[in-house]
């Protein structure tokens, strides 16, 4: 089935490890995904803990995803999978691994080990690697901008369109470093059908989308063009960024509007949390609210009880979860 890369939001799920062994806990992994129905899945990035899984983890949770969405008629919802990796070769296989597990799209981030040989003479090797990945990838990939786990490589706006211009496999670019001029200037350029005609996508159904990392700021960023956000926040309140992303689309002045200005405000706060408490919180607040195991593979380590329960508390973390159960009860009235 040829699946279309939708706009909207994305969810990146955390990848779960049963108590002691480390093991990937599947079953967890696949009630999450469903849970988050209503938002496009995230395999194996950051909030995945990626460098800490092997290729064959990073499989097996794609064919969980694929079966647990199928098991709920959701076939049609598309997967992106990491496929970043320290080497050019291994992010080819991925991506090999990736088509054939059931993944629809992939993601890359730059290899940041190596930061200061791949941006030397004007980021020359880090377009190859892109170019190559891109050639040889089975499915559209998309580029991945986060130069807090990346070296410091930053891809700045020209840069992201001459890719885009000489790899028709790469659909798109999330932005995870809340430039939105950078965002403005890329779309911008890949939205005028000018673009779009001289440089088609190798894939109709994966038109090239720009997509922000954090969507504490999605309303102003719509306005600049963006396609939607890949979002944590999304892993416990997945129909309060939906209704954000569909308030979105209203024009200023209405009504609907002015409501897309108040969730994007309780969206904004709970997300200043969120980013502060990394991967080991969001798994706390996800085991304190469905029960997951808490614990990252290490060495990252657990957040604590007393953290925890901090978080918990929160009062903008609260005012999102309030606000996220009231949605859920008018789906089921």
């Amino acid at each position: 089935m040829t699946r279309i890369l939708p706009k909207g939001i994305y969810t990146p799920l955390p990848t779960f490890f049963q108590d002691g062994s480390e093991d990937l806990d599947l079953q967890a992994f696949k009630k999450h995904i469903q849970s988050a129905a209503g938002t496009f899945p995230v395999i194996s990035g950051t909030m995945g803990e990626a460098p800490h899984l092997s290729a064959l983890e990073r499989t097996s949770l794609i064919v969980a995803g694929r079966a647990a969405l199928d098991e709920i008629n959701l076939n049609t919802v598309p997967i992106v999978a990491g496929i970043g990796a320290a080497s050019t070769r291994e992010s080819i296989q991925l991506a090999k691994d990736a088509a054939a597990a059931g993944a629809d799209f992939a993601i890359a981030i730059p290899p940041g080990y190596y930061a200061g040989p791949l941006i030397a003479e004007n980021m020359a090797a880090l377009r190859t690697y892109f170019l190559d990945i891109s050639e040889a990838s089975p499915i559209p990939v998309m580029m991945y901008n986060f130069p807090g786990v990346s070296g410091g490589i930053d891809m700045d706006s020209d840069f992201i369109i001459d890719i885009a211009k000489s790899a028709p496999n790469i659909c798109g670019v999330k932005l995870t470093c809340g430039a939105v001029g950078k965002l403005t200037r890329i779309t911008a350029s890949v939205n005028e059908p000018s673009f779009q005609k001289q440089y088609p996508r190798k894939v109709e159904t994966a038109p090239f989308l720009v997509i922000d990392g954090f969507i504490d700021f999605l309303l102003p960023s719509m306005a600049s063009g963006s396609s939607g956000a890949i979002t944590g926040l999304a892993n416990f309140a997945p129909r309060t960024c939906v209704k954000l992303w569909e308030l979105c689309q209203a024009a200023p002045g209405t009504g609907s509007y002015v409501e897309a200005q108040k969730v994007q405000n309780l969206i904004a706060n709970a997300d200043g949390v969120a980013i502060k408490i990394g991967i080991a919180g969001m798994k706390m607040l996800l085991n304190r609210l469905f029960g997951y195991e808490n614990k990252p593979r290490r060495p990252l380590m657990p957040m604590s009880v007393e953290k925890g329960d901090a978080v918990m508390a929160h009062k903008l973390v609260r005012e999102l979860i309030v606000f996220e159960v009231e949605l859920e009860a008018k789906v089921k009235q």
